[in-house]
C-alpha cells in the first residue's frame, strides 16, 4: 500500500541564516525522488530536518495525511525514516564487524532489556539483511577492511533493520566508481519494487535521470518546481537550479604554454605509484585520469609529500628537489586541493578568514610573530569578494558554508599563498554545475597566470574539457599520455581500464 510523505511550510534558521523558507516537499514509497539545486539551496537541510537531525524548525509534516512529529533521529526511524549521509566513514565504528554495525541500534536497545547480547543472532539477522538485498559482504567482516562502497552498503543494510518506508541518500555516487554505482543502483530499484521510497540527492545529472521517477528543485533555500523526469530535460533543471541558461561549462582562454616547470621521472611510493613518468609546464592543464582507485589521489600525495618517496627524483624549474613532507612541498611553490576537502583541504571548526590564510601566515605576521589581524580581514574579505564565496561573514565557520563554498574556501587559501605548481584532486566532488563552472574559470585564469595545473579526475567529460594534455592512469602506472584535442572518453575510458 502506497504510503505518501508530505512536508509543509518547512522552515529553519541557523545564526545568519535562513536555511529554509517554507519550502514543501511530497513524495511516495515505491518511487525514485530526485532533490536537487545548487550548493547552498537547502537540500541537505530538508533532510535533516525529516530525518530528526534539525528539531527547532516550523512546519509541518504529515504521512498519509496524519500529522507526525519529528523532533529527533529515533522519532524518524520509528516512522520508517533512514538516512544514509555522504560522509559515510563518520556513521560507522571501524573497530566493530559489518554484524555488530548493521545491528548496532538494535544491540544498544536490548542491552537495556537484557543482561546479555547474543551474538549469534546479530550475525545472523544481518546476514539476512544482506542477503535481502543481495550484497555479498561477510557479517563477522570489520567495517575497517571494508571498501567505501562496502561501508555505504552497510549503512544502507543497517536503515532496513527496522521496516523502511522511506530512504533518504544524500550524495551516495560522489565517492563510488562507474561499476559501484552500478551496483548501487541495482540496490535502488531493488528496494523501491518493494515499496520503499527513495529520496535521492545528486549532482550528477544524467544518473538522477536514469533512476529517478521525479525531480525537486530548490534555489536558495526555498521550492522552486516539482516535474516528471520523463516530462523535463537536464538543460531545464539546470535553467531551474541557477535561475538563468548555463553558457558554456568550460571556459576557451588561449594560453600560450611555457618551458617545463614539473618534471617527474620514475617515482615509487610506498604502496601504489610506480615507475611513474610526467612532466607539466607553465601555463599548461595536465589531466590525470583514471577510474577510482586508479591511484589518482596517491599521486598526488606523493607529489605534495603527504605520502612517501622510495624512488624516482622530483624536478622543478631543472632543480631537482626532495620532497619529505608537505611543509616543503610548499616552500617549493606546490599546493594541493585535496579530494577529502573537509578532512584534508580546510579547518571545519575554523572561520573563513582562518583558512583562507593558513597557507600563508607568513605574510600576516608582524615582526613580533603576532598576527596582523587587520590585515588578514581585508585579504580574505578580498578573496570572498573575487571567488564569490557564499557566506554571512568572514568570520562563519567553514562548517556552516555549502559543499562548493568549502571548495572555494579550500582553492583561495592557495591563490593567496601564490603558489606555482597547483594540484587538484577531484576538485568538482560534491559540488553543483553552477560552482563547477566557477572552479573551472579559476583554474583557467591559473594557467593565464603561467601557473602549472595538474588536474585529477575520474569524470571524463571534465578532463576533456579544461585540460591540455592527460595521462591516463592504471593501477598506479601510466598507461598512456595523451593530447586532449586528439582523444575522447572511449580512448579514456580503453586505457583506464587497462587497455594496451
Amino acid at each position: 500500500m502506497t504510503t505518501l510523505l508530505e512536508m509543509r511550510n518547512i522552515s529553519i534558521e541557523f545564526p545568519g541564516v535562513k536555511a529554509l523558507n517554507e519550502v514543501s516537499f511530497s513524495t511516495e514509497t515505491g518511487s525514485t525522488h530526485a532533490l536537487i539545486g545548487a550548493n547552498g539551496a537547502g537540500k541537505s537541510t530538508l533532510m535533516k530536518v525529516l530525518s530528526g537531525a534539525y528539531d527547532h524548525y516550523t512546519g509541518e509534516i504529515y504521512l498519509d495525511g496524519k500529522k507526525v512529529n519529528i523532533r529527533s533521529p529515533k522519532e524518524a526511524q520509528d516512522l520508517g525514516i533512514q538516512i544514509v549521509y555522504q560522509e559515510v566513514d563518520t556513521a560507522l565504528i571501524p573497530y566493530l564487524s559489518v554484524g555488530e554495525n548493521i545491528m548496532l541500534n538494535e544491540t544498544v536497545n536490548d542491552m537495556g532489556k537484557k543482561q546479555f547480547v547474543s551474538w549469534k543472532h546479530i550475525h545472523e539477522k544481518a546476514t539476512d539483511i544482506l542477503n535481502s538485498i543481495h550484497v555479498k559482504i561477510s557479517s563477522k567482516t570489520l567495517v575497517s577492511e571494508l571498501t567505501l562502497a562496502e561501508k555505504q552498503m552497510v549503512i544502507i543494510a543497517r536503515s532496513l533493520v527496522k521496516q523502511c518506508k522511506f530512504l533518504i541518500l544524500d550524495e551516495p555516487t560522489a565517492p563510488l566508481s562507474h561499476s559501484e554505482t552500478k551496483e548501487l543502483f541495482r540496490i535502488v530499484r531493488d528496494l523501491k519494487s518493494k515499496d520503499v521510497g527513495i529520496i535521492f540527492i545528486s549532482h550528477r545529472l544524467p544518473e538522477l535521470f536514469e533512476i529517478c521517477d521525479d525531480i525537486t528543485v530548490m534555489k536558495n533555500g526555498e521550492f522552486v518546481c516539482k516535474e516528471k523526469i520523463a516530462e523535463t530535460s537536464q538543460n531545464k533543471v539546470v535553467e531551474y537550479m541557477l535561475g538563468e541558461k548555463l553558457d558554456e561549462q568550460f571556459p576557451k582562454n588561449k594560453v600560450e604554454i611555457g618551458e617545463h616547470v614539473l618534471e617527474v621521472n620514475g617515482l615509487y611510493d610506498t604502496g601504489m605509484i610506480k615507475d611513474f613518468t610526467m612532466h607539466a609546464n607553465a601555463g599548461e592543464i595536465v589531466g590525470i585520469a583514471g577510474l577510482v582507485g586508479a591511484g589518482k589521489s596517491e599521486l598526488c600525495k606523493v607529489l605534495f609529500g603527504a605520502s612517501k618517496i622510495t624512488a624516482g627524483e622530483i624536478k622543478i624549474k631543472g632543480n631537482r628537489v626532495k620532497i619529505k613532507d608537505p611543509n616543503q612541498a610548499v616552500k617549493h611553490g606546490l599546493a594541493l586541493v585535496p579530494e577529502e576537502r573537509r578532512k584534508e583541504g580546510i579547518l571545519v571548526q575554523e572561520t573563513v578568514a582562518a583558512n583562507l590564510t593558513a597557507a600563508s601566515l607568513g605574510k600576516f605576521s608582524k615582526v613580533s610573530s603576532f598576527l596582523d589581524f587587520k590585515r588578514e580581514k581585508e585579504v580574505s574579505s578580498q578573496m570572498i569578494k573575487s571567488l564569490g564565496i557564499k557566506t554571512p561573514s568572514q568570520e562563519t565557520r567553514v562548517q556552516n558554508l555549502s559543499g562548493g563554498n568549502q571548495q572555494k574556501v579550500a582553492i583561495g587559501k592557495w591563490l593567496i599563498a601564490d603558489a606555482e605548481i597547483y594540484i587538484f584532486d577531484e576538485p568538482t566532488k560534491g559540488v553543483d554545475v553552477g560552482a563547477k563552472k566557477d572552479i573551472f574559470e579559476l583554474i583557467s585564469q591559473l594557467a593565464k597566470r603561467g601557473k602549472s595545473i595538474i588536474y585529477a579526475s575520474c569524470e571524463f567529460s571534465e578532463i576533456l574539457g579544461i585540460t591540455d594534455r592527460v595521462y591516463v592512469v592504471y593501477d598506479g602506472q601510466v598507461a598512456k599520455e595523451l593530447d586532449t584535442k586528439s582523444t575522447n572518453e572511449e580512448e579514456l575510458l580503453f586505457y583506464s581500464t587497462g587497455g594496451k
